[in-house]
């Protein structure tokens, strides 16, 4: 059964403060959605929220390392209600990463760093062909499959992406997008979600897929 308004303007929604994330702009767009937002790294509030965002900027390596100080591996691990990763966040969801210190000079297949384990793929260098890294600006995503994610959504809206590293298609891909190579715009295993897009900067589209989480 959908949540009433009372209902979703009542939920307890929490922003994990990795201390590496551009937490500002993902807590200014939900609360334009009408909706109070804790940032915190206390384990007790992470794991008593109805909603939990895990947003990221920066490097795999640097965030783990973070994540892995603040103890909060097993804390994200065993939440159980819906989260959101956005951009690396997403990426710090799947098993591990290739994105290793210097690794945007020069890829490595041969080094990675263990991420969250939530959802059972990797993240490596984009083959972007002659087209420049970053991916950087507005790009269409495709839906792959039917999820309250992507309710109102249509094929071929523009999200906006900053990332030069992605995860593959795979079995966990709910949309994909296309930069010199298809891969994984959004990816979903069990209550964790991840988006390689900022829905945050995204306008209309992006708020459309915040207020679909917070109302799943």
């Amino acid at each position: 059964m959908p949540l009433s308004t009372t209902e979703i303007k009542n939920q307890k929604i929490v922003i994990i403060d990795t201390g590496c994330a551009n937490i500002s702009s993902v807590k200014f767009a939900v609360e334009r959605l009408g909706v109070k937002v804790i940032v915190s790294d206390d384990p007790s509030v992470i794991l008593s929220a109805d909603k939990v965002f895990l947003p990221g900027v920066g490097s795999a390596s640097s965030a783990m390392n973070n994540i892995n100080q603040k103890l909060l591996v097993d804390t994200i691990q065993q939440i159980t209600n819906p989260v959101l990763g956005i951009c690396l966040g997403m990426q710090l969801m799947t098993k591990f990463s290739h994105e290793v210190p210097g690794s945007h000079i020069a890829d490595s297949e041969t080094k990675n760093v263990d991420c969250l384990d939530l959802i059972p793929t990797e993240i490596t260098r984009m083959d972007a062909g002659e087209l420049v890294l970053p991916h950087m600006g507005w790009n269409q995503i495709k839906v792959e499959k039917n999820n309250p994610l992507f309710e109102g959504i249509e094929d071929g809206s523009y999200f906006y992406f900053v990332h030069s590293f992605c995860a593959p298609m795979s079995d966990y891909t709910l949309a994909s997008c296309e930069y010199g190579q298809p891969f994984s715009a959004a990816i979903h295993n069990k209550n964790f979600y991840g988006v390689q897009f900022h829905p945050e900067r995204s306008g209309e589209a992006g708020s459309t897929l915040l207020q679909n989480f917070i109302e799943m």
